[in-house]
């Protein structure tokens, strides 16, 4: 089925690695929902599918980090906590020879060191601002394992 035209599309994968490389993405340890409960490094492998009318212009892409009540996540800064927030800009070109209306790939890979999350439920949220289209991937942080000592018997 045909997207209708000016429709993005965008897919997000969390990984423990990516890369974005000559138009394709490399994504290592991909597909996963849930972490923890130690910090560790991950990625985020976005496919944006730009519609041929959007084509050789700049847009304004937003990556949040959100709260299971979509509220900012805040990080450590250099002063003080910040949102965990990534503003970018995204431009693709038409390739020569590519017919009118084809929708053209723009990969994009971000690796992210350990972040100091609280167990609970979490959502990266890409936008395309100027589009007015967004897509989420969402994430558990895992509590702690709690560990239950029983007394050896008297003896």
């Amino acid at each position: 089925m045909d997207s209708p035209p000016n429709s993005w599309k965008i897919i997000m994968m969390l990984a423990d690695s990516a890369q974005a490389v000559a138009g394709k993405l490399y994504i290592l340890g991909g597909g996963w929902s849930m972490t923890g409960p130690a910090a560790t490094p991950s990625a985020l492998a976005i496919k944006f599918e730009v519609p041929w009318e959007a084509a050789n212009r700049k847009h304004k892409v937003r990556i949040e980090l959100l709260d299971s009540d979509g509220q900012p996540v805040l990080v450590p800064g250099p002063e003080s906590p910040q949102p965990m927030l990534i503003n970018a800009d995204l431009e693709v070109g038409r390739p020569t020879g590519l017919s009118p209306g084809t929708p053209l790939d723009s990969p994009f890979a971000m690796n992210i060191g350990p972040l100091p999350l609280k167990p609970g439920r979490y959502e990266w949220r890409c936008t395309v601002v100027d589009a007015n289209v967004s897509q989420s991937c969402a994430f558990t942080f895992r509590e702690p394992p709690f560990t239950v000592r029983i007394p050896p018997p008297p003896q």
